[in-house]
């Protein structure tokens, strides 16, 4: 029987806490949002980074990053400072701009400072902001230039951030960072290299990474800089999808790093209108121990905290399992996906895509009547009737030559102003590329807008994904509010339907295009607050923080094989959380049930997305995925969502064994993805295990049996590895890891 006299005691104390609490956190907000004096230093905290800052009277400074939760000792110091713009460009002519520190306009607190400094002649307003949105992980920084005055200004490059790290001699520090699986992922895909005196690096991204050859290829816009004996550093990523690019430079003991807009091939120059404003890409910054995995275990949890979509992730059933048309090509209707919708249902798969084939032409985003005839929201109501969602594949940007109602066509005179390029006489789109319209323009921008919202509310869509050359990179008008281009330096070039334009001007127009991608995607956001958004761009070419931000889910390849699956999920593990991280699993030759189940697995570490015939597997294949995709919903899925990741292999090469760690230290649970490969004489591997207590026993259950049952030391598992045996090149198995009682 319960004590209700207690409980009342209990209860009381409770209210009188919370009263306490809620007095210590009024008064915490009032005193830490006082006036900001100059010259004072300021620091913002999560539990595992602190920054301080200091405002001076003509600039701000950014003094030292610490990692929180160790010693001191671990602080990096900030020697040089953010540089504010000396000038800008006022009717035709360069103005001086002398900038004054505001401190009655300047707040801080722990958790949030803003330094704004003013110009009186031309009248502008910046203000210096770092802000912990999260309380742990990283710091978000950035810079807003408000044009105060009654003219038209332009200003030059504003970096980010710029720091001057001065290193501690006598350690060796290294770069870790990590290319986009564009296409295909390349030979590499995860870079650590040695900061050695002189040392020089870039790395880009853009709204749509096309290798080149003989040219380094873009990453996915972060970096973990670290020392190589204690493992200890500092990492920091850009949260933008335009034209970006990180810089490090070493001289002697001082370590230059540069994030921001991507300079080249410029000069870059950007238009601020009276009464608008300019902001840079938002930045983060952090500190970690652990090297690469981990910085990327408290990386990934603060991107699914402050960047993604909270309603996303409360849907227990996200990621999803997927059934997607591609496997039949273009060659998609009804009869197909009412088939595959079935197909669905009985697999236990939870959506149904319907890839490109749909509509009637490029730039016509409407049902094809012939494929569809009584249209795509019919198709969807079937799915939902079974329990699934619906989705569809769509370049929503892309201009074509059809003349039906609604269509998209680049011969309209209002159409073409919206193109990035003039198209010529004898131009055809392909079979679903097209010429990109730049929505950074205002005219092209409501259109998409509207045009978005259409899609999604007349084909009843739970799910939209966007493709191809979406946000422009460059454009070759002079009347869209970037820039113009130098069109003496300006190269257009024609691949798969679509110009792409490289001038002066393109990071200008992506910066104006990529905001306005946000704004109707976030528009689509408020009117549809479950609608998933998946992003694909040919496989893998936007991947970055600022896509995080607005999209659910990550295409992170466009091929689809078991080991370049595997490839772009290791790659991208490091750095973005892996339920959003999809692989489409394509046909493979599976001659035992095992390759089969290879295939299928190396595809189901994060998102899942079959693309292939099912109809065409064997009962056994059938047995099998259905197995498969039924323990991906059970045990797999809470496991992708919430568990700590390790890299406990080499990069997969096809050729030797790998291996990726799931471990939820909460639930006490985790798997171990193990691949053989193709090499006939390496039937057994062992695997060092990361993130266990050493002192705790481990139960393993090895899930097709490859082996007995057993229980092992944590200390065992991480120093002398777990051994598994696979009969059969190009297999796998699932090891299930859940711990027992503590070892004395």
């Amino acid at each position: 029987m319960q004590d209700h006299g207690v409980i009342a005691v209990h209860r009381l104390r409770i209210c009188w806490i919370s009263i306490c609490l809620s007095f210590a956190y009024a008064s915490l907000s009032f005193t830490a949002q006082a006036e900001v004096k100059e010259g004072i230093s300021i620091t913002v905290s999560t539990s595992d980074a602190q920054i301080e800052i200091r405002a001076g009277a003509h600039g701000p400074e950014l003094l030292s990053l610490t990692r929180s939760k160790t010693s001191n000792e671990r602080v990096w110091q900030n020697i040089g400072g953010d540089a504010l713009p000396t000038s800008v460009t006022v009717d035709g002519a360069e103005a001086s701009v002398n900038w004054t520190f505001n401190s009655k306009a300047s707040s801080a607190d722990s958790r949030h400072a803003v330094f704004v400094y003013e110009s009186q002649d031309p009248k502008l307003r910046l203000s210096w902001e770092w802000t912990a949105r999260a309380g742990f992980g990283a710091i978000e920084h950035s810079i807003r230039v408000e044009n105060l005055s009654t003219h038209e200004i332009w200003l030059q490059m504003i970096d980010s951030l710029h720091a001057r790290w001065a290193l501690s001699s006598g350690k060796e520090w290294q770069n870790f960072y990590v290319e986009k699986g564009a296409d295909t992922p390349s030979a590499v895909g995860t870079h650590l290299e040695s900061i050695g005196e002189g040392y020089r690096w870039i790395g880009s991204s853009s709204t749509y990474a096309r290798p080149h050859k003989d040219q380094p290829r873009e990453i996915i816009p972060a970096i973990f800089v670290f020392d190589r004996d204690t493992q200890a550093g500092w990492y920091a990523g850009i949260e933008f999808s335009g034209r970006t690019r990180i810089s490090l430079e070493r001289q002697g003991n001082n370590l230059d790093s540069v994030l921001g807009l991507n300079p080249e091939p410029g000069p870059f120059r950007t238009r601020v209108t009276p009464g608008d404003h300019f902001v840079t890409p938002t930045v983060f910054l952090g500190a970690f121990d652990g090297g690469p995995d981990g910085a990327g275990n408290q990386l990934r949890p603060w991107v699914r905290q402050v960047l993604t979509n909270p309603l996303t992730w409360k849907d227990v059933h996200y990621p999803l399992l997927v059934n997607n048309s591609w496997g039949s090509g273009m060659a998609v209707d009804e009869t197909l996906a009412l088939r595959m919708i079935r197909e669905s249902k009985e697999l236990g798969l939870e959506m149904f895509h319907v890839d490109a084939g749909w509509f009637r032409g490029v730039g016509d985003w409407y049902a094809d009547p012939k494929k569809f005839p009584r249209g795509l929201a019919y198709v969807a109501d079937e799915a939902h009737k079974e329990g699934l969602r619906f989705g569809i594949w769509v370049d929503w940007t892309q201009a074509g030559l059809d003349t039906e109602p609604g269509a998209l066509n680049a011969r309209d005179p209002k159409v073409r102003n919206w193109l990035v390029a003039d198209i010529g006489p004898d131009w055809k789109p392909e079979p679903f590329k097209g010429q990109t319209i730049d929505i950074g323009d205002p005219a092209a921008h409501a259109y998409a807008a509207k045009e978005v919202k259409r899609l999604i509310e007349t084909n009843h869509l739970d799910m939209i994904e966007h493709d191809g050359y979406l946000v422009a990179q460059g454009c070759t008008r002079e009347d869209h509010p970037h820039a113009a281009p130098d069109k003496s330096t300006m190269q257009v070039t024609h691949d798969w339907g679509s110009d792409f334009v490289l001038a002066s001007n393109s990071t200008d127009v992506s910066y104006h295009a990529v905001h306005a991608y946000y704004d109707i995607y976030a528009q689509a956001r408020r009117e549809h607050p479950g609608l998933l958004f998946e992003i694909c761009n040919d496989g893998g070419r936007m991947v970055d923080f600022g896509s995080a931000s607005h999209g659910d889910y990550f295409s992170i390849t466009d091929t689809y094989d078991p080991l370049s699956n595997r490839r772009a999920f290791y790659d991208t593990s490091y750095e973005l959380p892996t339920a959003m991280l999809e692989d489409y699993i394509e046909k493979w030759p599976t001659p035992r049930i095992e390759n089969f189940l290879y295939m299928l697995r190396s595809g189901m570490m994060g998102w899942a997305t079959i693309m292939l015939d099912t109809s065409i597997w064997t009962p056994e294949q059938h047995d099998a995925a259905k197995g498969a995709f039924a323990l991906y919903k059970e045990k797999l899925r809470p496991l992708i969502r919430d568990a700590r990741l390790y890299h406990i292999s080499e990069r997969p090469d096809g050729k030797r064994w790998d291996g990726m760690e799931y471990w939820d230290p909460e639930l006490a649970k985790g798997v171990i993805y193990v691949f053989r490969g193709s090499t006939p004489d390496e039937a057994e591997h062992s695997f060092k295990l990361a993130g266990l207590e050493a002192g705790r026993q481990y139960d393993l259950h090895f899930h097709d049996g490859s082996a007995p049952d057993r229980t092992v030391s944590g200390r065992e598992l991480m120093d002398e590895g777990l051994k598994v045996h696979l009969r059969y090149p190009l297999s796998s198995e699932l090891v299930f890891l859940s711990s027992g009682a503590a070892t004395h």
